[in-house]
């Protein structure tokens, strides 16, 4: 792990790819074919993501296995933490191509175990296979980024990343619907491996060539204490998710487990200092857990939200949160504008002032007199913010890392994003039980759930996201004497 000093030397110059003659852009000659592959593999994980969040109840319902259904969500996001740091040692000592493809490959595969389960297990095995994979590619992405792109255009290929995910916000709940209606759940899972195919194809000879460009890889030994430590993070995290659901005189037991387990296994994965905010990559690290963690906590329960409070369909619930995937796009490409450099603090500040107002405004829906657009319109500002925030995290995190631990760093900043979500989520669901929102009655039924349940979760994250605001001006490391 790259510490402050060490993050603040300037990385050496990057070489230029044959056919590059340092102005073009990221869908130029020598860049295109690897920037439509990788954005392809964004694409594909983002559309399952919103697909699978559609298809879960199906699956759950037609499985006989409702009391396992939060096992399918959690054993993903488990795995995943493990992969994360895996990926990031096998990038640092063999260069991105290896475990980007092995993710894939392992994605698949966990797909195809989910699509063709016979019983809730096997299918909550398949997830949990399938974040191993996705755990190990998007790790390696953030790699490729670092080692194949000069840094003049790595924001514009975050800003790519987020564009990636905006069709399949909109499109995924509604696609997902329909196929899980007319053709049944399975087909959900197991349509998505065979559209892998195409950005393999595509992507797999541009990134061979770029590897051959690049300096070779200081290859050393494989560090199992750190994915002791990765393990010990994963285990915890799910201890930590099983008390938040139980709620019971029990549930401190295995939260107080989970503490022990992650507490001293984050000190050491995570750069010294992130947790006390230094100035620089430590600062940068816990940014993105504490922007991640405020925004989807938040949009978790937008939907239910909007279908106990107010009387929307499942389909016109999600749809709420279809603005955001677009002003995401929007706010990473502003971010990616020429001169941006100069401001990186002041854009990472503006994105969590976006997302407090955003978290705050999209529960005045409370208000029966509040017109459901209002929500709409509020989280586009969010993703705006987040557009600005996470891109703009993303590539000083490159700029603050040596070449040789950009794999290290990334898994990092990936392992602070899920450790931030699974820690904001549990404080959003015990704040959401402990005021009601645990008697859930179901929309059918029309059953309405405390407004102070909802309340107490749209008031607690902006605060969240305002102590982000606060610590962005440390983001950027003090200028050398």
């Amino acid at each position: 792990m790259t510490s402050t000093s060490q993050a603040e030397t300037a990385a050496p110059p990057h070489p230029l790819l044959p056919g590059d003659d340092g102005t073009g852009g990221v869908l130029s000659g020598p860049w295109r074919a690897l920037t439509l592959g990788i954005v392809s593999v964004v694409l594909l994980l983002a559309f399952e993501a919103t697909a699978v969040n559609t298809a879960m109840p199906t699956a759950a319902q037609q499985l006989d296995g409702i009391g396992l259904y939060a096992f399918a969500f959690s054993g993903y996001f488990t795995t995943t933490l493990l992969a994360m740091v895996v990926s990031g040692q096998w990038c640092d000592r063999r260069g991105p191509v290896a475990p980007l493809f092995s993710g894939i490959a392992v994605f698949a595969a966990g797909l195809v175990t989910a699509g063709t389960a016979v019983n809730m297990w096997m299918f909550v095995a398949g997830r949990a296979v399938q974040g191993l994979g996705g755990g190990l590619v998007i790790v390696a992405l953030y790699v490729v980024v670092g080692r194949a792109f000069p840094e003049r255009l790595r924001p514009s290929v975050f800003a790519a990343f987020s564009a990636a995910w905006v069709l399949p916000s909109i499109l995924g709940p509604v696609i997902s619907g329909a196929v899980t209606q007319h053709l049944g759940w399975r087909w959900v899972f197991l349509a998505v491996p065979v559209l892998v195919l195409l950005p393999l194809a595509v992507m797999g000879p541009a990134l061979r060539r770029s590897e051959r460009s690049q300096p070779p890889v200081r290859a050393g030994r494989y560090d199992w204490r750190r994915t002791r430590d990765a393990a010990m993070v994963a285990v915890g995290a799910a201890l930590l998710q099983y008390a938040g659901q139980r709620l019971d005189a029990w549930a401190p037991l295995p939260a107080v487990a989970g503490l022990v387990l992650m507490g001293p296994a984050v000190l050491r994965l995570l750069p010294r200092g992130t947790l006390r905010a230094a100035r620089g990559l430590p600062t940068v690290m816990l940014l993105r857990g504490v922007a991640a963690g405020a925004f989807f906590a938040s949009e978790l329960f937008i939907p239910l939200m909007m279908q106990t409070q107010r009387g929307l369909s499942v389909t016109m619930a999600g749809l709420t949160l279809a603005p955001g995937g677009l002003s995401w796009a929007f706010g990473s490409w502003l971010q990616g504008r020429p001169g941006a450099d100069r401001h990186r603090a002041a854009l990472i500040r503006a994105g969590f002032v976006a997302t407090a107002v955003a978290v705050g405004g999209a529960a005045l829906v409370l208000f029966p007199a509040v017109p459901v657009w209002v929500t709409a319109v509020f989280w586009a500002v969010g993703g705006a913010g987040m557009g600005l925030a996470i891109a703009s995290i993303s590539v000083l995190m490159m700029k603050l890392s040596e070449p040789e631990e950009t794999g290290g760093n990334s898994a990092a900043l990936q392992l602070s994003d899920a450790l931030g979500n699974v820690l904001l989520t549990g404080l959003a669901g015990v704040l959401f039980a402990a005021l009601g929102g645990g008697a859930v009655g179901t929309a059918a039924d029309g059953g309405a759930l405390p407004a102070g349940a909802f309340a107490a979760v749209f008031l607690t994250m902006p605060a969240v996201a305002l102590v982000g605001a606060v610590l962005s001006g440390r983001a950027t490391a003090k200028a050398a004497a």
